[in-house]
């Protein structure tokens, strides 16, 4: 037996290891009992999801999990391939940048706005000028009482770029901010703008103003960067991780070679770029998109010729637009931490904290407080700035990390054979790729496979309806803005239409047979599924039998009617009770579960539908609201 110090501590030394064998062999037996007859592997494939881009989660992890080409080389925090982090010390010293984003066109509530933020935690500050956004000529007026040497400012203005980069470089005259204290990001982005817009006309004079720009930044203020690389319209209209990292690598490698002809070395230009990614609820993935992206990064810079610490990207990290819903927008607040604490640990430089509100117009000032309280709580309170990659040596988040790194090479290779990220644009190569996969998400969304609280499931009906101004219009033109819910929020809309039109809402009457043990769980599944298309349930009284459910239906006021009970009650009395039903005038009449062998019994009794787990809600949901003749 092994002898421990005599510190009070005995781990696990005495006890031998269990192997993976052994594992199996456990699982075998509990999988056996739900009725699965597998054995070794195919356990764990019995318990494995699989994921976009053909990845695949498995249910147990160990270090043999780690190959491929970008999982032999993890790496020290701070040193090629950066996998672990751009720095040795990662936010440890001070956390990570609070980036807030601001597309006020008024400067002057935008400054209010902006003194408040920096004064209650946010560290830098996003700006949306020109086009939509506020004038260049406001920029002063919006950043006035803003130490600009303290404050790093990031542009976000399009085609005006090069006007608001000269306006900012005129406060920073103007205000006597020394060169080398300037810090921030002019956000020349041509491919980006591409992205969104369509319009390649412009492409060589935004990449000439984006190099003229990288060229006196270089020269002039060390501390600027001049372009962008941003992946979110990519991720916004609804692409994959590694579609994400590829679109924003193959726009990196452009930005490089027009750097690079313009005279500046490899190492400069790499110096002048930053990456913007999506952060969403799904934490382990986003933490594997920003490792991965710094070890990709890593490598074509190292192709570039650039030297190793060259190679250490930058990023700044949003949480997903993509994820943010309309209805009871309370919820964003739970997604958006989450996504915080995924770019956090995942190793962001600056994170953007979208207000829970930001689907529904511009934000007020409460959530904008919530939206930089949010990386506070996680770093002050949470801690989770005080540890150095904290994901390191979880073989899951290292295995993700290099099938993602894998699969996002791979595309990004094939965007690079297609000419480069502007051809591949212009060509609709990127477009067809990406609603490929929004196609593929979007049935699952419809299926409520990925569900979405307060909207495909658990919606609330009675919710009061926040109000905020409208926000300016958004480049367009280009690549589509997708949302999670949408298709349920067009439903919503409808059923929102007809309560204005007639003062109640769509509804169904749910047919309960038998005792509460019986009916709850499919009342409550039946009930979530039609609230999710903006139709009231109606459930009184609380049980029915074939006697009384004509009468309860009629007094109901509903049009449509759904038998909720188990199999067993439905092989008693589905039958007689939809007939009344059918008697009384409801169509089409539902039944909650899978019918199984009585589906012509039922079918023949007057059911014309079965709604179940799995099935497309909102193809149900559609074909009501049309039988219904809501518009």
């Amino acid at each position: 037996m092994t002898v421990l110090p005599d510190d009070g501590l005995s781990l696990a030394a005495e006890f031998p290891d269990a192997s993976r064998a052994q594992w199996q062999s456990l699982v075998e037996g509990v999988l056996r009992k739900a009725g699965k007859d597998v054995s070794g592997e195919a356990v764990e494939d019995a318990l494995s999801t699989t994921l976009e881009d053909g990845l695949t989660t498995r249910p147990l992890y160990t270090a043999p999990d780690v190959p491929g080409a970008f999982g032999d080389a993890v790496g020290l925090p701070g040193f090629a391939p950066f996998t672990r982090g751009a720095a040795p010390a990662g936010p440890v010293a001070a956390g990570w940048d609070v980036r807030q984003r601001h597309t006020r066109p008024d400067a002057a509530r935008t400054n209010e706005a902006v003194l408040a933020d920096l004064e209650n935690g946010v560290t830098s500050l996003w700006l949306a000028v020109g086009g939509s956004g506020m004038p260049a000529a406001a920029l002063g007026t919006a950043l006035q009482g803003v130490f600009l040497d303290l404050a790093p400012v990031v542009l976000d203005a399009g085609p005006d770029t090069g006007t608001a980069a000269d306006a900012l470089f005129a406060l920073y005259e103007e205000s006597g901010t020394a060169r080398e204290s300037a810090r921030g990001n002019l956000g020349a982005d041509p491919l980006g703008h591409l992205a969104r817009t369509g319009d390649s006309g412009a492409l060589d004079a935004h990449t000439a103003t984006a190099t003229g720009l990288a060229l006196r930044a270089h020269e002039q203020y060390p501390g600027l960067r001049a372009l962008t690389v941003d992946a979110l319209p990519y991720h916004e209209a609804g692409g994959s991780a590694a579609q994400e990292l590829a679109a924003s690598l193959a726009t990196g490698v452009a930005y490089l070679r027009a750097l690079t002809e313009a005279g500046l070395p490899v190492d400069a230009a790499c110096g002048q770029l930053e990456f913007r990614y999506a952060a969403t609820a799904d934490q382990f993935l986003t933490i594997a998109k920003l490792r991965a992206a710094r070890r990709l990064w890593s490598r074509v810079a190292e192709v570039c010729g650039a030297t190793a610490a060259a190679g250490a990207q930058r990023q700044h990290v949003v949480t997903s637009s993509v994820m943010m819903s309309r209805r009871d927008p309370w919820v964003n607040m739970l997604r958006t931490t989450v996504a915080t604490l995924a770019a956090g640990v995942g190793g962001a430089d600056s994170v953007t904290v979208l207000p829970f509100d930001h689907a529904l117009g511009l934000p007020d000032a409460f959530a904008r407080r919530i939206a930089r309280n949010t990386s506070t709580i996680l770093m002050e309170e949470s801690h989770l700035a005080r540890v150095v990659d904290p994901a390191g040596g979880s073989w899951y988040v290292e295995r993700l990390t290099a099938e993602l790194a894998d699969a996002a090479w791979s595309w990004f290779q094939e965007l690079e054979r297609a000419g480069g990220q502007a051809a591949a644009l212009a060509s609709g190569l990127v477009g067809e790729r990406l609603a490929a996969t929004w196609r593929v998400r979007a049935k699952a969304l419809a299926e409520r496979r990925e569900p979405i609280t307060g909207v495909s499931e658990f919606p609330l009906l009675s919710e009061t309806p926040v109000a905020r101004d409208p926000a300016p219009a958004v480049p367009s033109g280009g690549l589509p803005a997708v949302r999670r819910d949408e298709a349920y929020e067009a439903l919503r809309a409808r059923s929102d239409a007809h309560l204005a039109a007639t003062g109640t809402r769509p509804r169904v009457f749910l047919a309960a047979l038998g005792p509460a043990a019986a009916h709850t769980g499919r009342v409550t599944f039946a009930a979530n599924l039609f609230q999710a298309g903006g139709i009231e349930p109606v459930q009184d009284p609380v049980s029915v039998d074939a006697g009384s459910a004509a009468g309860a239906f009629a007094r109901s006021g509903a049009q449509v009617a759904c038998l909720c009970s188990s199999d067993t009650l439905y092989e008693e009395q589905a039958a007689e009770v939809a007939a009344a039903l059918k008697a009384a005038g409801a169509g089409p009449v539902f039944l909650a579960g899978r019918p199984g062998a009585r589906e012509q019994a039922y079918t023949e009794a007057g059911v014309d539908a079965f709604v179940f787990a799995g099935g497309d809600a909102v193809a149900v949901l559609t074909s009501v609201l049309d039988r219904m003749g809501v518009a």
